[in-house]
């Protein structure tokens, strides 16, 4: 089932499950407005985030929920209600971390006492990066003890829903209490300098690159934390938007000024609310936007003994909407068509707890390069 079907990335999920879904597979959309549902031409079930009654009956009727309807901190909690309720597996693209701390506190046990998977993070923020770190691990035999991962992002543009998720967390103040490093854990310690979010420009050598903080850095970093501390590991990590070759460094400097310029416009009332205006939910970039726009993850990782290994993900398409999408639509299959062969952890749970090695093999088989 896939809920906020008629916003603009659940109508790309639509369109993605159109072309991709086994001939097999019932699937039906759900959401609030029935008109607009109607116009997808999939069977469908009208339920506002708000309606108890009507969210129970949808998850009664699926084996797992896929959610894009944000914001999620607004419009989610029910509906994780209902799927633990009614012993429904759920996704959702959100990577608002303050709001899954929330979740975590509140439903992880009952989930995992109901044999419900819960999984946040299924969007580009972070599902490649907490996957690529996860087969880090793998490729050091379970042994990996530090990581870095150096992202590169070309093309794409916000859609409404993700200006609207970035307003709601500044007015709740959900986005101050995102800065904290070890929000979703590991307890009992400080963040280490590593982990601190990186405040300056600098050249890393091992990737060739000039590094400034990442735009995903917040929730990827926190995700992968959390995935560690799920795994009982403990693994220090840290992202970076890359820019490499000759002019790498006055790219990152532009950067910078970019993303500190948006940030300091979300923190504004005037200018939030102005920012909210310009990109209304149910709108976001042309489909040659979209289609241009490319995500290449690279990392770094070591063990305690000295070993080290690499991993490159590289995904075509604009990482907010076309890798968003594809990384939430076979994360929903593989909880559907892979059951048998997940890992059995339920509860509140990251994409690489949850799917382990099969959302690997459907994210290359959807033609992500994992190398």
């Amino acid at each position: 089932m896939v809920y906020g079907a008629s916003g603009f990335t659940g109508r790309q999920a639509v369109e993605y499950l159109v072309r991709h879904a086994p001939s097999g597979l019932r699937w039906a959309t759900a959401g609030r407005d029935a008109e607009k549902l109607e116009k997808l031409g999939r069977p469908a079930i009208v339920a506002d985030g708000k309606d108890e009654e009507r969210l129970a009956a949808l998850a009664s009727r699926t084996r797992v929920v896929l959610n894009m309807a944000g914001p999620f901190s607004l419009h989610a909690a029910g509906l994780v209600d209902a799927c633990i309720a009614q012993r429904t597996d759920y996704v959702d693209i959100s990577g608002d971390v303050a709001r899954i701390r929330r979740l975590i506190e509140s439903r992880h046990a009952r989930a995992r006492d109901a044999g419900v998977r819960v999984v946040n993070f299924c969007g580009v923020s972070s599902l490649p990066v907490d996957v690529g770190v996860w087969v880090l691990n793998e490729r050091l035999g379970g042994r990996l003890v530090a990581a870095k991962a150096a992202v590169e992002i070309a093309g794409g543009a916000l859609n409404g829903g993700t200006v609207a998720s970035i307003i709601e967390a500044h007015e709740s103040g959900d986005a101050a209490l995102e800065r904290d490093p070890l929000i979703l854990g590991p307890v009992g310690r400080s963040a280490l300098p590593l982990e601190r979010d990186p405040g300056s420009i600098r050249y890393d050598g091992d990737f060739a690159a000039w590094m400034t903080q990442s735009p995903m850095g917040i929730p990827d970093t926190r995700a992968v934390r959390r995935s560690a501390s799920l795994s009982g590991r403990d693994v220090v990590f840290q992202e970076y938007l890359a820019f490499g070759g000759r002019f790498g460094l006055l790219r990152a400097l532009w950067m910078r000024v970019l993303l500190g310029a948006l940030n300091l416009a979300f923190r504004r009332p005037l200018t939030r609310g102005l920012l909210g205006r310009l990109a209304k939910p149910g709108s976001g970039p042309t489909e040659q936007q979209m289609n241009s726009g490319s995500l290449t993850v690279s990392l770094l990782g070591s063990d305690a003994h000295g070993s080290s290994a690499r991993v490159r993900i590289r995904a075509q398409g604009d990482p907010g909407n076309r890798v968003t999408v594809l990384c939430a639509c076979e994360s929903a299959l593989a909880l559907v068509l892979d059951r048998e062969g997940l890992p059995p952890s339920h509860g509140v749970l990251t994409p690489s707890v949850a799917f382990g090695a099969r959302i690997v093999e459907r994210l290359r088989a959807a033609g992500v390069r994992i190398e």
